[in-house]
């Protein structure tokens, strides 16, 4: 199959959640730049990719703040297949929405100083009126799976479609977890901000879930370990897969 070297890069505190009242504080803020830096800075780490994969709860959180899609259920069919609608895109976000959800009201987003064009990982499950709102918004999509994702048929996609060599992976827990376990992710790269807030049950870089990944011991060989500008600790890690 072909595919992108995939590099997890994620942002998390020094007690190991992704979310928290810690990431707005001057400190959170001075790390995630450092994160930032290293994928899409001028003089980024991560040089080969065109974008960046997160999962729809990230999505939700950070850009469509969980509102309802307007859907015209009564809109023509639209054609079959994955849809592109900016061939010439420099930057993309791929957004992983299975049943399609997310309540776009552009077709970019903005990170820092980094604007991307939105590419919708879609399955079967995705209504006709959902693909229209998409492509009435100037949002590109792909089909990856029937009823459940498929994780290998999308990264094939993204890199035939768009000539990617290499992907961040930035998802919640439960999307980088699923790509480690179907053995589609290379590195593991953890910028840690020296800071913590305590929260209970915030998501942590991995976590299984029941309905579609069970726990399973794995181990990681560090390869790189760098103190940052900031006080962040990079460190980059080889996945070497399940243990007994």
């Amino acid at each position: 199959m072909t595919r992108p070297q995939i590099i997890c890069h994620m942002h998390m505190s020094l007690d190991g959640k992704i979310v928290g009242s810690y990431l707005p504080t001057d400190v959170g803020m001075a790390s995630q730049r450092e994160y930032y830096n290293l994928i899409l800075g001028t003089d980024r780490h991560y040089r080969q990719h065109k974008g960046w994969l997160s999962g729809r709860i990230s999505s939700e959180d950070n850009f469509t703040h969980y509102r309802a899609p307007r859907l015209d259920e009564s809109v023509s069919p639209v054609p079959s297949g994955d849809h592109i609608a900016d061939p010439d895109a420099p930057m993309h976000y791929f957004s992983v929405d299975p049943s399609g959800r997310l309540a776009w009201e552009g077709n970019t987003i903005d990170y820092f100083e980094t604007t991307a064009h939105i590419v919708e990982i879609l399955t079967n499950k995705a209504s006709n009126a959902y693909k229209a709102f998409l492509r009435a918004q100037g949002i590109s999509y792909l089909i990856a799976g029937d009823d459940s994702l498929d994780l290998h048929e999308a990264v094939r996609k993204i890199s035939e479609l768009f000539d990617v060599r290499e992907l961040i992976l930035g998802g919640g827990g439960g999307l980088n977890w699923s790509f480690v376990l179907a053995e589609l992710c290379d590195e593991i790269s953890l910028v840690i901000t020296p800071a913590a807030d305590g929260t209970k049950d915030a998501q942590s870089i991995f976590e299984a879930d029941g309905r579609y990944t069970t726990a399973v011991p794995t181990s990681f060989e560090l390869h790189h370990a760098d103190r940052l500008d900031d006080g962040s600790l990079w460190l980059r890690y080889a996945v070497n897969g399940p243990i007994e």
